[in-house]
């Protein structure tokens, strides 16, 4: 569902009864005389909706965490905020940007519209950025070369389950995170798509090695080794980006995880 053409379309609509009303038939009514349904219930909405639509497609927009492709760092029901100019402000519906501001950076938290399916949005964390070459090589992460040192924390047991994965801490950039991973996964990278610019990765039994087009990221989620992300899909274009997720403000199962993210 595209909330986003929803809203404009009702802004449009009740602005268009709120502008009759103003101008034309408020003019024409008795001082005393009771408000016509049209108004009560379109024109006297139009402020809300507008307000509504402003804040959500130039500020900040709510998501809800659907999986569990970043635990530990987001759970499954934690309702964040998403900062919609950090990248830069966009036309709403289009999504064009209009004005420039700060280009992701290595460790952000993301949200973009996911590249195979642009009316689904998805939440991973930035890893690759324009230009680099991001190794996913026998579960270690290396950039341009470089390993990205990671150190040991005690094993992340999910929720109530008997069920441990294990757990490290790494820096990208200057976002120092934690992700998991599961010791008895394969390395090799599964279902894998056909998606554009595939020729810059290549794949074997130990994972991935791609370099990122330019105007493109690499994303992965957190728990690494229950993510479906740039290594089984591909690149999130410049144009697919939504916002920066920077805070936790409910969770209906933990109240003590609200503000826990930024």
């Amino acid at each position: 569902m595209n909330f986003a053409l929803i809203l404009f379309v009702l802004s449009v609509v009740t602005g268009i009864l709120y502008a009759l009303d103003v101008f034309k038939f408020r003019k024409l009514r008795a001082a005393d005389a009771a408000q016509p349904l049209w108004v009560a219930w379109g024109a006297d909405f139009f402020p809300v909706i507008l307000l509504v639509f402003v804040l959500r497609s130039f500020l900040f927009e709510p998501f809800k965490i659907p999986s569990g492709s970043m635990i530990p760092t987001l759970l499954v029901g934690d309702f964040i905020l998403v900062n919609k100019f950090t990248y830069g402000i966009r036309l709403p519906v289009l999504n064009t940007k209009i004005i420039a501001l700060n280009a992701p950076k290595r460790g952000d938290v993301m949200v973009f519209r996911y590249p195979e399916d642009p009316s689904l949005d998805y939440i991973k964390r930035v890893v690759g950025l324009p230009g680099d070459t991001v190794a996913y090589v026998n579960k270690k992460l290396s950039i341009n070369g470089n390993p990205v040192p990671a150190q040991n924390l005690p094993d992340y047991q999910h929720g109530e389950r008997l069920y441990y994965s294990q757990q490290f801490s790494e820096k990208l950039g200057e976002t120092e995170h934690r992700f998991l991973t599961d010791a008895d996964a394969p390395a090799y990278i599964q279902g894998v798509d056909f998606f554009p610019h595939r020729e810059n990765c290549t794949y074997n039994a130990s994972g991935v090695i791609c370099k990122v087009p330019p105007g493109h990221y690499f994303m992965m989620g957190d728990n690494r080794d229950n993510s479906r992300d740039s290594r089984a899909w591909g690149f999130v274009p410049e144009q697919n980006i939504v916002g920066k997720a920077f805070f936790i403000w409910l969770n209906f199962n933990d109240f003590g995880r609200i503000g826990a993210f930024k």
